[in-house]
């Protein structure tokens, strides 16, 4: 997949688990798990707007283009 999910990256930039992050943004730690091993196929803005104002990002620190070859 040409998108690059580093939602992993930025919980270790962090300190954060997964289950905690999943507590504060009110998301199953499955669909967050889901997104973070990169087998998601769409993500809502407001998901994702939220996972970026508890990890104090970007939404280009979590996801990434990188075009296939």
């Amino acid at each position: 997949m040409a998108i690059i999910v580093n939602l992993d990256v930025m919980l270790a930039r962090r300190k954060m688990t997964l289950s905690e992050l999943a507590e504060r943004v009110d998301i199953s730690i499955v669909n967050l798990s889901v997104l973070k091993t990169g087998k998601a196929r769409a993500i809502r803005f407001s998901t994702l707007e939220a996972i970026c104002e508890v990890l104090e990002c970007q939404p280009a620190d979590i996801l990434e283009y990188k075009k296939e070859e």
